[in-house]
């Protein structure tokens, strides 16, 4: 396994993160420790969650997945100073958090304790702004007139991000997280938060997860350079885009138990017919080349200049061991030839 600095941090993490939204949706929590164990076997000592899995979120299901890891802390209390634990505050929009009100430094805290009773942790290593309050170009909405730009007032914005801020350190001051991060941002976005803690002297974000892959690279260059220049990890969430470039989902296939044929996940904006082409192209790649299509992938997105750490899942052990050996995959030059050209023909599939 290696190792690289989340940002400017200071920590070392694993440049596999084991990502955790099925359990307690799609994974019990012994199949939870199995992942954990296994993982960490392996040299993985990065772990990421949210307040607001498992996904599919629902209020049946929020806070499941932190509930799985502190259970699982609790029986390993040793193994607390090897790993990394991030988590993240829910943006607005849920209607069982918070009544679906904004993030603001009352909830950040709030929202802090709820994570770190849940996780059985007197710290969260690292803590993340799951989405912004302002309507996100995220998720699908990156077309032009998706967002409606002139919606978006930059003091009241500003006025919100210090305020989040303010939570934030007061969370660090009382050393119940070490270090701050964002998820789903923008450019824009990373740069006011970047401005404010400057200005203001709170802490500064090291970290930026957005997703990432084969078929959803538009943060290369513009955000993954601002990234590198400014010391801010660049976490890809999604590197195998919901499970669509494994290949289990070609011609429509919607394979028993797989996360698409779980209510509210089928019919998702990533399964076009242009993702369908370009994923079939990335499978013929990966036979050619002697690994699956999966690995392939995540590969590719470990060996992207400026990505610090991929976030990997898994429903089962085996998925897990497939995904992990991944990152021992040196990808030859034909290799990322024949990549290039693919993801220059399709480079927005979705």
């Amino acid at each position: 396994m290696h190792y690289t600095k989340l940002g400017h941090s200071g920590l070392n993490v694993s440049r596999v993160c084991l990502g955790s939204m099925t359990w307690g949706r799609q994974n019990t929590q012994q199949d939870a420790d199995e992942q954990l164990n296994y993982a960490l076997a392996q040299g993985v000592n990065f772990i990421d969650t949210a307040e607001m899995y498992a996904v599919p979120p629902t209020p049946e299901t929020y806070g499941k997945t932190e509930a799985i890891i502190g259970d699982w802390l609790s029986r390993h209390s040793d193994k607390r100073k090897d790993v990394v634990i991030a988590t993240k505050v829910s943006g607005n929009g849920l209607a069982w958090v918070r009544d679906g009100g904004d993030i603001t430094k009352e909830s950040v805290i709030s929202a802090v304790d709820g994570s770190l009773q849940r996780l059985q942790s007197d710290h969260i290593d690292l803590y993340q702004i799951h989405w912004p309050n302002r309507t996100s170009p995220h998720f699908g909405k990156q077309w032009p007139g998706m967002v409606d730009l002139q919606q978006i007032d930059k003091s009241a914005q500003r006025a919100q991000m210090h305020a989040i801020l303010e939570g934030l350190d007061a969370c660090v001051r009382a050393g119940k997280i070490r270090h701050c991060g964002l998820s789903n941002e923008t450019p824009w976005g990373l740069n006011q938060y970047l401005d404010l803690a400057k200005q203001y002297s709170l802490p500064a974000m090291v970290s930026m997860q957005n997703e990432f892959s084969l078929v959803h690279a538009k943060d290369w260059p513009y955000l993954l350079e601002q990234c590198h220049h400014e010391g801010i990890a660049y976490l890809p969430w999604s590197p195998l885009a919901g499970g669509m470039l494994s290949g289990k989902y070609l011609g429509g296939a919607r394979p028993q138990g797989s996360r698409w044929t779980i209510a509210q996940r089928n019919g998702l904006f990533r399964d076009t017919h242009l993702a369908q082409e370009a994923v079939a192209k990335y499978q013929a790649i990966a036979k050619e080349h002697n690994m699956t299509a999966a690995q392939l992938a995540l590969a590719w997105c470990n060996q992207v200049q400026g990505v610090t750490s991929t976030i990997i899942g898994a429903t089962t052990v085996a998925q897990l061991e497939e995904n992990i050996a991944a990152f021992d995959i040196q990808l030859e030059d034909e290799a990322l030839a024949q990549i290039d050209s693919v993801l220059k023909a399709y480079p927005a599939p979705f």
